[in-house]
């Protein structure tokens, strides 16, 4: 049975930066009423090991858990040395996850540097997230790579941002501590069809991540010209309340309930405010239900 998770996608950068406490957002988290809170590894109060069981039972102790963690690995730099280094924070992050009980951590590509080609890129990237799996193994943890537009601190979109790279890349690593989590609205900054790259990959979907997204001004032509060389989310494309944007989850969870999903489904809005976020948990709590009937709201 499917739950539901949310993401603090509005408060990431005070989080990452210590202007507001992680107990700060578990309570704003618990005020959702989802079942569970996702992480990100640079989050300030948990980048020291011995806070993590402080902050798994503040969690726990709301009757909600961590199920999946948010980690941006990027593996596309050609210095070895340095791509190693991306490799020993990925395993530091599926440490992470499995003491504060996740068992999903988060891997991507790394970015689309212009001094690699597409074969390196790809060497890369499958070597390193080979080089996690062991880690991952013997900790518990699933590896799931997001079909990803472009980490809020990577100044160029990602290395397999495109479907077909994406699709590559995923065929490339057969384990069963390794699958993929959806976000549909990263597929339209690409300029592609969510739907399409969901029928490619949905026997490899183990997680989701539930966004809306909206062009408030220009085309995805302008995005393209717009996306490299600063850091974070070009301005006009924005998160929106779920439901709201361009996405159709009917046709979404309908294709993800034909292949028996029922893993956790992780809101990623509240940009505008907790207000938004509020609305697009009531829109997948009804969503959920509708497809899987049996399924209980905390």
């Amino acid at each position: 049975m499917p739950k539901l998770a949310a993401f603090p996608k509005g408060f990431i950068k005070q989080l990452v930066s210590g202007q507001m406490s992680i107990y700060e957002w578990i309570k704003l988290g618990d005020e959702l009423n989802v079942d569970g809170l996702e992480f990100y590894n640079n989050f300030a109060d948990v980048k020291d090991p011995s806070n993590w069981p402080k902050v798994r039972k503040a969690v726990e102790d709301t009757g909600m858990v961590i199920p999946m963690m948010c980690a941006s690995p990027d593996f596309t730099i050609p210095d070895e040395a340095l791509r190693n280094k991306e490799i020993e924070k990925e395993i530091f992050a599926i440490e992470m996850s499995a003491a504060l009980g996740a068992k999903y951590c988060r891997v991507l590509s790394g970015q689309r540097r212009k001094d690699i080609t597409r074969d390196e890129g790809m060497k890369y990237v499958v070597d390193a997230i080979n080089a996690c799996i062991p880690a991952a193994i013997e900790h518990g943890v699933t590896l799931i790579i997001e079909n990803h537009y472009k980490d809020d601190f990577w100044t160029e979109p990602e290395f397999a941002q495109m479907m077909d790279v994406f699709v590559d890349l995923v065929s490339r690593i057969d384990s069963p501590h390794f699958g993929v989590n959806f976000d549909p609205s990263n597929a339209i900054a690409a300029g592609e069809e969510p739907l399409e790259l969901l029928e490619k990959v949905k026997h490899r979907v183990l997680t989701m991540h539930a966004s809306d997204r909206y062009l408030a001004n220009g085309t995805i032509e302008d995005l393209r010209k717009a996306e490299g060389g600063s850091a974070g989310y070009v301005s006009f494309f924005k998160h929106g309340v779920i439901g709201k944007g361009l996405n159709d989850y009917d046709a979404i969870f309908k294709t993800l309930k034909d292949v028996g999903f029922d893993s956790w489904i992780s809101i990623e809005d509240g940009v505008d405010g907790m207000e938004q976020m509020h609305e697009s948990a009531d829109f997948l709590r009804e969503k959920i239900k509708k497809y899987w009937p049996n399924y209980q709201p905390r």
